[in-house]
């Protein structure tokens, strides 16, 4: 709510007819999501980007300076609010973000930077934060607790600590602690997790959960005791149900890649859990994904044709994500004191924002900004994070059994019998992984020169993790199962959560170090090679994990991406966003790091082959 005295006489003269609006809407159907139900034939008056009057005749309020917009019985709808997720999975900077999903409805993000800490720590986080406080919408940030996110079992670029977390907590604009990624940590007594989530108790903040196991026995209890206060790593109802019952608040996740919805609602529709204690949010979202089909808008409608009512569903992004973080004053609701974010919509269920208010002013009409972006410059050192000790070359990815040879093979080959491999595979549509246990042959004391011809048939490609913050030289190599690849090819990402270094799947050696190399040379992003030669590539200078191009144009060379996994032959739902998470060392069950195969489920490495 305002501040000073002055602001608040401000609104009062308004609400009062004393003194003129500066904007004003007129008969519109009023979703009140505070009170659960849509009032027909509605005003609202703004003065200084906040509300002032709703009812039902605002015209004492108008002045022959004031802006008046007739609703013609459009919903006036709370903009809408992202209670977690990351800019940089949608590879461009809060600017370009923000400029994709605003025009949709996105009034608020709280956003998590975690991917640019790993990078570059404290003052990679501080950039976000001073790039937010422009944006003509609102984006609080949250600071990163996890960096690294599993000590001991990766090697970061960066680190924060409890003290720099504090520290970070007294920024205008900071909202709290990011996702509590290293649960293991906080079940076992961690004291560095638990001295960041002391310091934001403290500092009267929310802490945001991440608790990436199907365990709910005393782990969990272990880490609700911690205080974690939300959870969007569920993929069960179950989960939801047991985060409510224990006083979290349940984030149903629909991103580019992660599609838990549909399960989780169920906690609703069908177990008739309260609403009030549950929000949407997107977690990662791939540029393309925003560019075309939408964001926070994408996910309501989503949710509404899994069986919410949408004024329920329209709660669970905006005042439920606003009570949430103890913004009910200043957002989330369409109510006196509250910024003016408010949507103009013709259907509910097929919604559209037509014309979107922000702090309000009309920043946008049927998808197109009528305000001016601010501009935002970064230092050129954050365009230098990809270093590697040397050119990578094919022998740098032979991945060697370690078993003698056997029985000659024709053509002077040999093998052995079948080994037993540790593979990752793949969830479509899902963050966990499983962990496959294959038996596999060995050619030349290889696990395999060409996989094309032994292996195909199987779905398994090598995975490569190289170090790219320190230039170490470090490249720890493995297999995956799910990407469907049937060609010689590779892709590389220097986007590999959650300490991002480069990571390469491919069929074929020479591919994979043709890719790794070629991302060296553009200073870091995503490259496709097939048959020997760059099929597509998105250049990401920022970290290695956002563009300085418009959000268009990184959409565009994103899309060239994902066909370029569809002509290695894999078919899965955005393979971009699951290779992405390969190196993810805090999520079940199995993930690769440069440090080793982690078997998440025990937390230790395992080899590749027994």
């Amino acid at each position: 709510m305002p501040s000073s005295a002055k602001q608040i006489r401000s609104l009062v003269d308004v609400a009062m007819g004393r003194a003129h609006a500066d904007l004003v809407i007129r008969k519109g159907q009023w979703v009140c999501v505070q009170s659960g139900e849509i009032v027909d034939g509605t005003d609202v008056a703004v003065v200084n980007g906040r509300i002032a009057f709703i009812g039902e005749n605002a015209n004492h309020t108008v002045g022959k300076d004031t802006i008046v917009v007739d609703a013609r019985g459009r919903y006036l709808v709370p903009g809408l609010l992202d209670g977690h997720m990351h800019v940089e999975s949608g590879m461009v900077t809060v600017t370009e973000f923000v400029r994709a999903v605003a025009p949709r409805g996105t009034t608020g993000m709280f956003i998590d930077p975690h991917e640019i800490a790993n990078v570059f720590g404290l003052r990679g986080v501080k950039l976000m934060v001073d790039e937010a406080a422009k944006q003509p919408i609102h984006v609080w940030v949250q600071v990163p607790s996890c960096v690294p996110s599993a000590p001991g079992f990766e090697t970061p670029g960066a680190s924060i600590s409890p003290d720099d977390v504090a520290e970070a907590l007294t920024w205008p604009g900071v909202i709290g602690l990011g996702e509590m990624m290293n649960f293991p940590g906080v079940a076992k007594g961690d004291a560095k997790m638990l001295a960041e989530i002391a310091a934001t108790h403290a500092a009267n903040k929310t802490v945001g959960g991440h608790y990436a196991s199907p365990d709910l026995g005393l782990p969990f209890h272990g880490y609700v005791a911690g205080g974690p206060e939300d959870d969007h790593e569920g993929t069960r109802v179950e989960d939801s149900i047991a985060r409510v019952r224990q006083g979290m608040k349940s984030m149903l996740r629909y991103g580019s890649a992660w599609h838990d919805v549909a399960t989780q609602v169920k906690a609703i529709t069908k177990h008739k859990l309260d609403s009030r204690r549950f929000m949407l949010c997107t977690d990662d979202s791939h540029a393309q994904t925003i560019s075309h089909d939408g964001h926070m808008d994408r996910a309501l409608r989503h949710a509404i044709a899994e069986g919410l009512d949408p004024l329920t569903a329209i709660q669970m992004c905006t005042l439920n994500t606003a009570e949430h973080f103890g913004l009910t004053r200043e957002m989330g609701m369409i109510a006196a004191g509250r910024w003016a974010d408010i949507l103009l919509v013709e259907d509910l269920r097929d919604f559209r924002a037509e014309m979107v208010i922000a702090k309000g002013q009309v920043i946008a009409q049927k998808g197109n900004w009528t305000v001016e972006l601010p501009s935002f410059s970064y230092p050129k050192w954050a365009a230098n994070s990809v270093n590697l000790k040397h050119e990578l070359q094919p022998d740098d990815f032979i991945l060697k059994a370690p078993l003698p040879r056997t029985s000659p093979l024709k053509g002077g080959k040999k093998t052995v019998k079948p080994v037993t491999a540790h593979v990752i595979g793949i969830i479509e549509n899902q963050a966990p992984t499983r962990h496959l246990k294959l038996e596999l042959p060995v050619v030349d004391g290889e696990l395999h020169s060409s996989f094309i011809s032994h292996l195909s048939s199987l779905d398994i490609a090598k995975v490569a993790l190289v170090e790219r913050h320190q230039g170490t030289g470090a490249i720890t190599l493995g297999l995956v199962s799910g990407f469907g690849f049937n060609r010689k090819c590779a892709i590389a990402s220097t986007v590999a959560h959650d300490c991002h270094h480069m990571i390469i799947v491919g069929t074929e050696d020479a591919s994979m170090a043709e890719a790794a190399n070629s991302l060296a040379r553009c200073g870091g992003g995503q490259v496709v090679v097939v048959d020997g030669k760059v099929r597509a590539q998105v250049e990401l200078q920022i970290a290695g994990l956002m563009s300085t191009e418009r959000a268009e144009v990184v959409a565009k060379k994103a899309a060239a991406v994902l066909e370029g996994f569809r002509a290695c032959g894999c078919t899965i739902n955005n393979p971009n966003m699951q290779l992405s998470l390969l190196a993810l060392v805090v999520i079940p069950e199995l993930r690769i790091s440069d440090l080793g195969l982690v078997d998440v489920t025990k937390f230790n490495f395992i080899p590749v082959v027994e």
